[in-house]
């Protein structure tokens, strides 16, 4: 699968600029990182979030290739999915998930996806000793960071994965997509959850308000299942504060954007130490 292909970026004197466009853009965390990160590295650049509506996104991203200063972004929700189609190059596991989470420019204004959600959430996962080879996954939510994620988790040599969303059509086409890319593992949409699994996911974007229905009840799982959320913020959405109140062992979703700092600051060429960088992340509230 996919290396992170890097680039030089000009410097020479100028603020770089990058963004993550969204909307909303009030739950992203990553500029509040990133505009840490960069001073820090002696990097003279800045990190906005922008919000856009659906209907400007074609015409914010035309324009964003014609300003030399702009180096790239990364993507929030809703947008993953439709912003694939929209780059002139995505790797090969950006072209399987559906979806970009990154995308950077070079001094032609060629545009160039890539995705790392899944492998953030998979590096995460690992470095907190949950190890995905040969295990049982439930997912809910199959948008662009649901497919990523699945994506991610077929990579790391899962043995099965259910994949369940509130429009049942979506877990079904990607199940379809994903079993003619991993037949050797069992891929299927299913609403109800196994009551047998490893690891239950929530990739959807219930639990972004406090009066959102969980995604799924942690109790339908042994006690063994580990159960995990991508959602930032808040940290300890209403699904991870049920589970830990009763006993189940729980991945928070800021470990996904934790360790992807580290490939980002890669795909857009900037030079750091990845331990340096995590340890710093980390401790930015």
């Amino acid at each position: 699968m996919d290396t992170i292909d890097t680039f030089a970026p000009e410097i020479d004197g100028k603020t770089l600029v990058f963004a993550t466009p969204g909307y909303p853009v009030k739950q992203i965390r990553l500029p509040i990182l990133m505009n840490q990160v960069f001073p820090a590295l002696g990097i003279n650049a800045i990190w906005i979030p922008i919000e856009v509506e659906p209907a400007n996104l074609s015409s914010i991203f035309t324009a964003f290739r014609h300003f030399n200063n702009f180096k790239g972004m990364t993507i929030a929700i809703p947008y993953k999915n439709p912003l694939v189609d929209l780059v002139d190059e995505a790797t090969e596991r950006a072209k399987r998930s559906g979806s970009v989470n990154l995308i950077r420019f070079d001094e032609n204004g060629r545009s160039y996806g890539d995705t790392v959600d899944g492998l953030g959430f998979v590096v995460g996962l690992e470095a907190k000793g949950v190890i995905c080879q040969g295990k049982s996954v439930y997912l809910v939510g199959t948008g662009g960071a649901g497919c990523a994620l699945a994506v991610a988790l077929c990579d790391a040599g899962i043995a099965t994965l259910y994949l369940n969303d509130i429009f049942p059509e979506k877990a079904e086409a990607l199940a379809e997509r994903l079993r003619s890319y991993y037949p050797e593992i069992k891929i299927r949409a299913q609403h109800t959850p196994p009551s047998d699994i490893d690891l239950a996911i929530n990739a959807s974007n219930s639990g972004l308000q406090p009066n959102d229905p969980l995604p799924f009840e942690p109790e339908s799982f042994g006690k063994h299942t580990v159960i995990a959320d991508i959602i930032m913020k808040p940290k300890e959405t209403v699904l991870l504060q049920k589970a830990a109140s009763m006993g189940y062992q729980i991945h928070h979703g800021h470990h996904t954007l934790d360790y992807q700092v580290s490939l980002y600051l890669d795909y857009f060429g900037i030079e750091h130490d990845p331990s340096v960088v995590l340890e710093l992340v980390q401790q930015i509230p």
